[in-house]
């Protein structure tokens, strides 16, 4: 089977994400959803929540409902993280959120996915995010370290200088990729 998935990069202070859990897994997707997108909008509701979560409340747009999860919580949400321990639950609120058309995660449960959270690389206004299919986040996350190390902090400024030429190119379409293309040619060349 070949890798269906479909690279996007959301906007999280325009998609609010609920997470369901308080536990590590939880506390693992809020701190790499604030770490790639600082001004997400999270909400998180479990009864029990570590105490490293509540941490962000200060720093983050991080909404903590301290209770169990209610179906009418899903109102208002177009996605949602389901990181609870307890693997009835995570698939009773799965078949909640996909009968009001929820894009769903449910941790370490690839089948009740519509999408994966990737290792993402970040140098300034470069982004790269890294999926395995789900097969290896531990892959993903080595090879994130491998890309981290190997791009160097100046790719800013080349950014930077790129966006300024593209926007000095006149012509239609066509002409501005050719140009752009004839440029960037030598990044890849030995």
């Amino acid at each position: 089977m070949s890798n269906l998935l479909y690279p996007i990069f959301l906007k999280l202070d325009k998609v609010p994400i609920l997470v369901v859990g308080g536990g590590n897994v939880a506390l693992e997707k809020v701190s790499f959803m604030f770490k790639s997108s600082p001004n997400a909008k999270v909400t998180l509701i479990a009864p029990e929540i570590k105490e490293e979560i509540l941490e962000y409340q200060g720093e983050y747009s991080l909404k903590i409902k301290k209770r169990k999860f209610e179906n009418s919580d899903l109102e208002g949400f177009q996605a949602l993280i389901v990181a609870t321990e307890d693997k009835l639950l995570n698939y009773q609120i799965w078949q909640e959120a996909k009968r009001r058309n929820l894009v769903v995660n449910v941790a370490d449960t690839p089948d009740l996915c519509d999408f994966y959270l990737g290792s993402i690389v970040t140098k300034g206004d470069l982004k790269i995010a890294i999926s395995t299919n789900g097969k290896s986040p531990t892959f993903a996350k080595r090879f994130r370290e491998i890309l981290e190390e190997a791009l160097p902090e100046e790719i800013e400024e080349l950014l930077d200088n790129l966006q300024q030429f593209r926007n000095s190119l006149k012509g239609d379409f066509e002409t501005k990729v050719k140009k752009l293309n004839e440029l960037t040619a030598s990044l890849i060349e030995n």
